[in-house]
């Protein structure tokens, strides 16, 4: 093991065996018990801010695929002993995380179910190994009494006639599968309809579906010289003046930590721990909704970048490591990728007055990674500007799930080849912002913006206010978005004031987009009570890191953020916890098909009055760019 890491390293592959001896000595690891996660468990940041030698230590989320026995477990690499193991109550607070193996056990019990089997025949489908199974997480619907307990997955079958094909064109429609997967039997077969499997090739290598490829593309290279402008020591990233220690978590995917600028921090810990993406059909997939996160581990199936391809320029990679289900570690190469962009013009004026004629050039550091969950790939990027200004973006390509489509105007679904539909849905990620803003004594206004009416003090109606909320609780705090207001969050500092008197501050600028469009008393809702508003304004507490909740599989709902609002902290000048609800609301293009270009999301936070003027004044003019020729 690395001698004294820094508290906030991610854990080495060295240290993941370590902790699996410890756990096995101590008799948690007899066979069947497999890793439904494995990760890092931080230390509070009080000790971390102290300085020192923080206790190592690692979290798991133990599953019995025997007995569906589940357990949560911290060790202690310092101490090598079992810090906590206690037994998870799964009916009161959800399942563990989808394992591996779950995925190929499906698929050999729906090989042999006589029921699946009749079902595929009824629709003209005998040959089984043409059938791809799609093992989807069963949220929590008052089930029948005899699976309110269980641990299920609900299995739709998609054909692939050829072995290139692909599977997700061809939609085998109204018929699914409850399956147990401790039991390993199919509970049940819900057969309510059979429409046509949509036949048109969605095989976008293929040729014939993508026809010629296009010319005239000239290449386009980006070289820098004399190298990038930042600094990558360890997992300590420095850029003009931002300086951040990189993570990376199997549930979380990257974690950033300890941003300052100019040695004055901003944020302690940013990250995305959840996203839900619920489906709008409410025919026969109205269960159809994903944690990805929570559920399935988005940082577990990262990508191995490839230079050229998702990362262009000069990039420095960090590798992730990651374990399988028997806990053992994998390391990912060039998992996390990091660059310097050109970001068009930072700022620029010609002064009728005094001749003066500035332009100055923007760019901004990016810190990136990709993973892949099922149909759907997301890229998950930060960038940090020279102006001061953070961004988060989320990318999204990939596959969109897939349904038979009966024609005409179908009112939940667009018709993206003949036949085949793609069923409106949501993506709605969960931003966790763990703000020190000048300190950790911060406070968080609600900053609208509204024209007056036609008065004394506005006799020609032209004025234009701000109005700004304080939010003093934890219950006042959970708030919704309002474009129409122009509605932002301003993170102050309590403590820190600029020359013009006023409170040092961030302010979060979210998209105009809605939160969960699910009924407020659908089961959906009350799992994802998070994606109900676009920010909630918590206490610290280093055991709250989940939106959803620590078990959001099959979870009966009411963890996470409503549960930890409901405590009502005071929260001003405090050390706060921000979380941001964002994402597109998806209604298919039939231009998304057979592979969706890239749709982005996101938010950013920028400084107000942070500074006491622009601070980039001191940016250079280009050198040996700018000619009129």
């Amino acid at each position: 093991m690395t001698e004294n890491p820094h508290p906030l390293d991610p854990a080495t592959a060295e240290e993941y065996l370590a902790g699996r001896e410890i756990m096995a000595a101590a008799g948690l690891l007899a066979d069947p018990v497999r890793f439904a996660y494995y990760g890092l468990e931080e230390p509070p940041k009080d000790e971390v801010l102290a300085g020192g030698v923080a206790d190592r230590r690692l979290r798991a989320f133990l599953l019995n695929l025997k007995t569906g026995e589940s357990a949560d477990v911290v060790v202690s690499l310092t101490r090598k002993s079992v810090v906590r193991a206690r037994t998870v109550d799964t009916a009161a607070e959800g399942q563990l995380p989808i394992v591996d193996s779950e995925y190929h056990l499906v698929e050999e019990i729906m090989a042999a179910d006589p029921g699946w089997r009749e079902a595929m025949a009824r629709r003209g489908l005998t040959d089984m190994s043409k059938i791809r199974i799609a093992p989807i997480t069963a949220g929590a619907y008052a089930a029948p009494a005899e699976d309110d307990q269980r641990r299920m997955v609900r299995v739709l079958g998609f054909l692939q006639a050829r072995e290139h094909d692909l599977a997700w064109a061809h939609p085998i429609d109204g018929v699914t599968a409850h399956v147990d997967l401790i039991e390993k039997k199919v509970l049940r077969i819900v057969d309510e309809f059979a429409l046509p499997v949509p036949a048109e090739s969605g095989d976008y290598d293929d040729p014939a579906v993508r026809g010629p490829q296009r010319t005239g593309l000239r290449p386009i290279e980006i070289t820098q010289p004399e190298g990038p402008s930042f600094t990558v020591a360890g997992n300590l990233l420095s850029w003009q003046g931002w300086s951040l220690r990189m993570g990376f978590d199997a549930r979380e995917g990257l974690t950033l930590h300890q941003i300052s600028l100019a040695g004055r921090p901003v944020i302690y810990r940013a990250s995305v721990p959840e996203m839900v993406v619920p489906y709008g059909d409410p025919r026969f997939r109205f269960w159809q909704a994903y944690f990805d996160t929570g559920e399935y581990l988005v940082g577990k199936w990262v990508n191995s970048l490839e230079l050229g391809c998702d990362c262009l320029g000069e990039i420095t990679y960090l590798d992730a490591v990651v374990t399988g289900e028997a806990g053992e570690p994998r390391t990912v190469r060039n998992a996390i990728c990091i660059h310097e962009e050109d970001f068009g013009i930072l700022w620029k004026h010609t002064d009728i007055f005094n001749g003066s004629a500035q332009s100055r050039r923007q760019r901004r550091l990016v810190v990136s990674y990709f993973t892949t969950v099922g149909n759907y790939d997301y890229g998950f990027y930060w960038y940090f500007y020279l102006d001061g200004t953070i961004e988060c973006e989320v990318k999204m390509t990939g596959v969109v799930f897939t349904a038979a489509h009966p024609g005409g105007d179908h009112p939940h679904s667009t018709e993206v080849a003949p036949g085949l539909g793609a069923p409106f849905h949501q993506h709605l990620f969960s931003a966790r912002l763990d703000m020190s803003v000048d300190g950790l004594a911060n406070a968080v206004e609600e900053v609208d913006v509204t024209g007056l009416p036609i008065g004394p003090d506005n006799p020609y109606g032209n004025a234009i206010a701000q109005r700004v909320t304080r939010l003093a609780t934890e219950s006042q705090a959970a708030r919704q978005g309002d474009a129409s207001r122009g509605r932002v969050w301003r993170v102050i500092s309590t403590g820190s004031a600029n020359r013009f008197g006023k409170p040092t501050a961030f302010t979060l600028y979210p998209e105009p987009s809605p939160a969960l469009l699910a009924d407020p008393a659908s089961p959906l809702a009350a799992r994802a009570g998070f994606a109900s508003r676009a920010l909630w304004v918590t206490r610290y507490d280093p055991a709250q890191r989940y939106p959803a909740g620590d078990f959001v599989n099959q979870s009966p709902g009411g963890g996470g953020l409503p549960a930890y609002a409901a405590a009502d902290r005071d929260i001003d000048g405090q050390d706060i916890v921000m979380w941001h609800t964002f994402g597109p609301t998806h209604v298919p293009r039939p231009e998304d098909w057979p592979v969706m270009p890239v749709t982005r999301t996101g938010f950013m936070l920028k400084p107000t009055g942070f500074y006491d003027r622009n601070p980039t004044l001191d940016v250079p003019a280009p050198a040996g760019h700018c000619h009129a020729d």
